[in-house]
């Protein structure tokens, strides 16, 4: 079973920092894009940012320039580093990820996908 923990959330001040982490375990191949996704009270989930194996980033207009993403390939690990937090950052942060199970998944392009249980950010004074 291909499981991901998050962790780094907590209570933050506006304009200070925070990094999360995200960590697959389990059984897998390969791992195709990483990802963070998040969740404000009423509001529909949206991405937040995310990596592909190639590197390639795209991040959500309202993180641009403030956010980084970054993984760990060894280690099957994706990390978003928040700098300048801002109230409407706060949200329940859910970590993102495409695998492939085994080398005939990955050899025929078939990915499957899986959530973490979310990890709360708050900023707020």
């Amino acid at each position: 079973q291909v499981q991901l923990v998050e962790s780094g959330g907590g209570l933050v001040q506006p304009g200070g920092s925070l990094r999360l982490s995200c960590a697959a375990s389990g059984s897998i191949f390969s791992i195709g894009a990483m990802g963070w996704y998040r969740q404000a009270p009423g509001k529909e989930r949206e991405l937040v940012a995310a990596l592909t194996s190639g590197g390639s980033t795209n991040y959500g207009d309202s993180v641009k320039g403030r956010f980084t993403i970054s993984r760990d390939n060894a280690r099957n690990t994706v990390y978003l580093q928040m700098n300048s937090l801002k109230p409407e950052d706060t949200a329940v942060y859910y970590c993102n990820a495409d695998y492939a199970l085994y080398v005939s998944d990955y050899r025929g392009g078939r990915y499957l996908e899986v959530w973490g249980q979310g990890t709360l950010v708050t900023v707020s004074s």
